[in-house]
């Protein structure tokens, strides 16, 4: 039996950790994924399940050209850069969708493509989303969950989603577009539970550690171990 995405071909441009884990999801469910790396040395990204690469020197015109050309053979491509970056390389989603009008253009940037605010990384996206602030003891500074939530949930993951509902729009309307995964309104999307829970005083209405479900509860808790390990209730 074939996979769901066996017939769709992804190109994605070599970038950290949300764009690479978006194309590991769209490969493992049998998407064609090409890799276009930025040089021929050993790449340290592990994200790379099922994909095949090729490098580029986007600094040379003929890299280029031959990139418009592959694209119009692409249904989806992954652009991890800041906003206008691939505009300045003559990539942007008006010159694509036009020689590529079937085209799905998903972005991956920290703030959205407009705005004062450009560069970051996970741990600013996690607290701008006003999940940091959930997420630690009472009366200590908050816990940082490692790089899942902005840089995987709130980011590859949610942009995994916009491109399936971009096919599924695609099969009725024939046309692409392009969809700008924002990993800081993805990750405040993924606090949806607990503020709303704090709007209404539901389990989650007073001080961070002190509630139900982040460690104000007996039955919700992690307790250390006769032999030095740790159990979760």
């Amino acid at each position: 039996m074939s996979l769901p995405l066996s017939n769709i071909n992804v190109f994605e441009m070599a970038g950290l950790a949300p764009a690479p884990f978006a194309g590991m999801i769209l490969s493992d469910f049998g998407a064609n994924v090409v890799r276009i790396d930025r040089s021929k040395g050993l790449s340290t990204d592990v994200l790379t399940r099922n994909k095949r690469s090729i490098a580029m020197d986007l600094k040379n015109p003929v890299a280029i050209q031959t990139l418009l050309q592959l694209f119009t053979k692409a249904d989806i491509i992954l652009d991890p850069f800041r906003p206008g970056i691939m505009e300045k390389l003559g990539l942007g989603p008006d010159v694509l969708l036009k020689i590529n009008p079937r085209l799905i253009y998903a972005r991956l940037s920290g703030f959205g493509q407009q705005g004062s605010k450009a560069a970051g990384h996970d741990i600013n996206y996690t607290a701008i989303s006003g999940a940091l602030g959930l997420i630690g003891r009472q009366g200590e500074k908050p816990f940082f969950p490692v790089n899942i939530l902005a840089d995987f949930a709130g980011g590859g993951l949610m942009c995994v989603m916009g491109i399936l509902m971009a096919l599924i729009e695609r099969s009725v309307s024939g046309k692409g577009q392009v969809i700008d995964a924002n990993l800081t309104a993805g990750t405040s999307y993924l606090t949806t539970f607990p503020y709303l829970m704090q709007q209404y005083g539901l389990l989650w209405d007073s001080e961070r550690g002190t509630n139900m479900l982040d460690g104000g509860a007996h039955f919700y808790e992690v307790y250390e171990t006769k032999d030095g390990q740790y159990m979760a209730m």
